[in-house]
């Protein structure tokens, strides 16, 4: 691989050389706990016990790398053990964190009840609302400003460099969840950023398979604490896992497209619907963040929400009554899942100022015929 190389052939060649043994253009799966070693100390290509590493998931770990335009990859059992160890190595007790506050529920979580109990303090705020986050940063104390865009569920756009700048200037560390975008479509490092969270569960799998997660780290001294917490804790990705995500990462590209071209048509198709009160997509000219996407993004990805009038009765109603949208947690799989994010994936932030309207309902678009995908949702709406 050479830094000249596009996307597209990053995602099916790097960390991916042929098998010098058989020629085989796939590399084994390295299915073993542990490295014969040719004397006491003395390893063959650094391997002693897969915890520590295996060439299996050193592959992904370039791959990520590579997918993302920076120096480290690290890869993870799942998202949340990823950003576990990233908060884990960045903060003591007494440290802030700034989040938008309609981030992942799993992410508000892991910061509020898991590292808030140690300590650990966060202010949620519009991402949106650049002198608010300037306000939120203002402490000596913050350490981390988490952005995530576009958003879950209500698909916000945050200005990554804008709010780099901000962070930078308050000398907070600026983390970018990129799950939803997908390095095909959004590239945060070069507005900035210094660290990418992937849930690589998602797009990056993409078929539904496999539980993962990734880092993307620039500096040197971060990336060896986080690497020393992934050895010393083990919530690392196995042989298989790290495989199946390889796998679907060399079709990344052509997926995105049919995402966002399918997710595209649906929400055309939706606006004006009288069965709804909005439909949160930003590749539509209303949406607040559609400018700022069209620059920052390549496309506008394979997510959107809709908010149904009529409330938690229709909302629950139309989720229950698609047909090729299977009502399903997650997302980024090839196949059309629905998710009603009040119940499901956002439930732990009820109550919360991160609570999500109980009238809006999440999909993700798969890349089935695209014809077949609006009459389900038109058809479910009628049955609302």
């Amino acid at each position: 691989m050479t830094t000249s190389d596009r996307f597209a052939t990053r995602a099916i060649h790097a960390g991916q050389e042929f098998d010098p043994t058989t020629g085989a253009v796939i590399p084994p799966i390295y299915q073993t706990s542990t490295f014969v070693q040719e004397s006491i100390g003395s390893l063959r290509g650094g391997y002693e016990y897969a915890r520590s590493g295996n060439p299996t998931r050193t592959a992904l770990e370039t791959l990520l790398a590579a997918l993302e335009g920076g120096k480290h990859g690290l890869s993870f059992a799942s998202g949340l053990a990823a950003e576990d160890a990233l908060l884990r190595a960045v903060l003591q007790p007494g440290d802030h964190v700034v989040l938008g506050n309609d981030v992942y529920g799993g992410t508000y979580r892991l910061i509020n009840r898991v590292h808030g109990a140690w300590g650990i303090r966060n202010t949620p705020v519009d991402l949106a609302d650049l002198d608010a986050v300037r306000a939120a940063v203002s402490t000596e104390a913050t350490r981390i400003l988490w952005i995530e865009t576009p958003s879950n569920p209500l698909m916000k756009i945050s200005d990554v460099a804008a709010l780099v700048e901000i962070g930078h200037a308050a000398g907070a560390l600026v983390v970018v969840d990129n799950t939803f975008a997908s390095p095909a479509l959004q590239q945060p490092m070069s507005l900035g950023a210094d660290v990418i969270v992937h849930s690589t569960t998602k797009y990056l799998g993409g078929h539904s398979d496999v539980i993962g997660g990734g880092l993307v780290i620039n500096d040197d001294e971060l990336h060896d604490k986080v690497k020393f917490l992934q050895f010393a804790a083990g919530a690392v990705s196995a042989p298989m896992d790290a495989f199946l995500t390889i796998r679907g990462i060399k079709t990344l590209d052509v997926r995105m497209e049919r995402h966002s071209a399918n997710a595209q048509a649906i929400a055309e198709a939706l606006v004006g619907h009288p069965a709804l009160e909005a439909v949160y997509y930003p590749g539509l000219p209303s949406h607040p963040g559609h400018e700022l996407a069209a620059r920052q993004m390549s496309g506008f990805g394979g997510m959107l929400s809709i908010a149904v009038v009529g409330g938690a009765d229709a909302a629950r109603r139309f989720a229950e009554s698609l047909e090729v949208f299977q009502l399903a947690e997650s997302l980024g799989g090839v196949e059309s899942l629905v998710n009603y994010p009040s119940a499901m994936t956002h439930a732990s932030v009820k109550g919360t100022e991160l609570e999500v309207p109980e009238n809006v309902v999440r999909l993700s678009v798969g890349i089935e015929d695209v014809d077949d995908l609006v009459a389900d949702v038109l058809q479910a709406l009628d049955a609302s």
